[in-house]
């Protein structure tokens, strides 16, 4: 008998479709992010979730199908599920990291470099048939070739934005939870504190996950110590930055720019960013290729499914609920 999945949003097609072959399944008919009560009537008679990182998967969302047995959230994080009340019904969650390493590290450069050259505000002024030619002073932006990038989280993502930076002569500072020896020396860049790599850094550039520790790790004090030539760039999770202190830090050029993916109350933006000229604003797209978000659909399935198998998936971030029982590996 096939077991009966709910998803929350359509996956690019070669997912939904390897989903299709084995499961019966309900898909969000609606263009949106659904609301709490939407997805507990979705989840009703399921035996899977596959959500997004937009979806609340809370305590009362999963205890609310007694029968649920599995949960694969379409993101390398999973913030947005509650992983305690999952773990207390023995139900598997599982995350799709790695996949959209390079994409979100391309994504970052992206930012780096159209914040440093103002290349959005370059775009806005020939559109509006605004520029009238050469001179001197016209449109100065901050060199990236030689300066000091700082990185906050040198996880996947972290190595990857360091590994391009090679290209651009860059003095690489990093902090992190772990030292990494080898890659210091295979990236050539330097462990430093967290204070020592705000002061010193040129571009800071955010990759670490979302917890207790790391909300609003960017706030007042930090924009101080920062210099006022920096730039901060963040594709991780919005609320790692105090939106409110930043949007303070630019319009009093305590930075000179900053570069966001991701917001603290996303989708809202703090009133008065999108005002500003020195802060580039996008909708969340640092996994948004074709290539990347197909892989990740394709991963989520592969994850869900075989949980419903029964077995242990290859994602799984619960892992923990299997250590008394006896079942298998993928």
């Amino acid at each position: 008998m096939k077991h009966r999945v709910f998803l929350t949003r359509k996956l690019p097609d070669e997912g939904l479709a390897m989903l299709k072959e084995k499961c019966h399944v309900e898909v969000n008919p609606y263009d949106r992010i659904l609301t709490k009560e939407e997805i507990i009537e979705g989840l009703k008679d399921k035996d899977g979730l596959l959500c997004l990182l937009t979806d609340n998967i809370d305590s009362e969302v999963i205890c609310s199908n007694p029968h649920l047995k599995a949960i694969a959230n379409y993101a390398a994080g999973y913030n947005n599920i509650d992983i305690k009340t999952a773990s207390k019904r023995n139900i598997p969650v599982t995350n799709t990291p790695g996949v959209l390493t390079e994409s979100t590290a391309d994504l970052t450069w992206s930012l780096i470099l159209s914040v440093a050259r103002r290349i959005v505000e370059g775009d806005k002024l020939c559109r509006e048939k605004k520029f009238n030619g050469w001179a001197p002073m016209f449109m100065l932006g901050s060199d990236i070739w030689g300066k000091t990038l700082g990185i906050i989280g040198m996880g996947r993502i972290g190595q990857a934005v360091a590994r391009r930076a090679q290209g651009f002569n860059m003095k690489i500072l990093y902090n992190s939870k772990r030292r990494l020896a080898d890659e210091e020396k295979k990236l050539n860049m330097t462990f430093v504190s967290f204070e020592e790599l705000l002061k010193e850094s040129d571009f800071i550039t955010l990759h670490v996950p979302l917890n207790s520790e790391t909300k609003h790790l960017i706030g007042s004090k930090e924009f101080c110590i920062m210099k006022r030539t920096s730039f901060l760039i963040n594709t991780s999770r919005g609320e790692i930055i105090e939106e409110k202190a930043l949007l303070k830090a630019l319009e009093c050029s305590e930075i000179r720019g900053a570069g966001l993916d991701v917001y603290e109350k996303e989708p809202v933006i703090t009133e008065g960013l999108i005002g500003l000229e020195n802060v580039i604003l996008l909708p969340h797209i640092g996994s948004a290729t074709v290539e990347t978000r197909t892989r990740m659909a394709v991963m989520a399935v592969e994850n869900l499914l075989t949980a419903l198998d029964g077995k242990i998936p290859p994602n799984i971030v619960n892992k923990e609920i299997y250590n008394n029982c006896k079942i298998s590996a993928s």
